[in-house]
């Protein structure tokens, strides 16, 4: 059982990385810092960001070009982009950064998209507060 389990999640994960090729717009970002994408710290570096709208959320895919390090990060709640964003009218990463340590807190992949999209990040200490570092992306070539 656990063997056709494996077999249909990886089954499915291949069928949803096909569908999304046609559909996946690519940008770059130079991130000089180290961050955390979901459950994984991420080194700096200049990533590439891949999104793909096959399924009902969109799909993030951040991989480091240097070292090949990735992530893939499904998105939790769309909301409307700042307004500072629209009209710079350039795609944004936004990180919620506390003292050493930043998260991936905001996707926004630019003007063709009426939204942003947010992760969930670590809670705050309770004499914690955050700042938010926004990183511009540009629009890049594919594999």
């Amino acid at each position: 059982m656990k063997k056709l389990t494996t077999r249909f999640m990886i089954a499915t994960a291949a069928l949803v990385v096909a569908a999304g090729a046609a559909s996946a717009q690519t940008m770059t970002a130079a991130i000089p810092f180290e961050f955390r994408a979901g459950d994984q710290v991420m080194a700096p570096g200049t990533y590439r960001v891949d999104v793909s709208r096959a399924t009902g959320s969109p799909i993030f895919r951040l991989l480091n070009v240097d070292s090949g390090g990735s992530a893939a990060l499904i998105a939790q709640a769309p909301q409307d982009p700042q307004k500072a964003w629209i009209a710079e009218g350039s795609p944004k990463l936004a990180f919620a950064c506390t003292s050493g340590s930043c998260a991936l807190a905001e996707i926004w992949d630019g003007a063709s998209s009426h939204y942003a999209y947010t992760f969930h990040g670590s809670k705050l200490g309770k004499d914690e507060t955050a700042s938010l570092r926004e990183i511009s992306m540009q629009p890049g070539k594919g594999e």
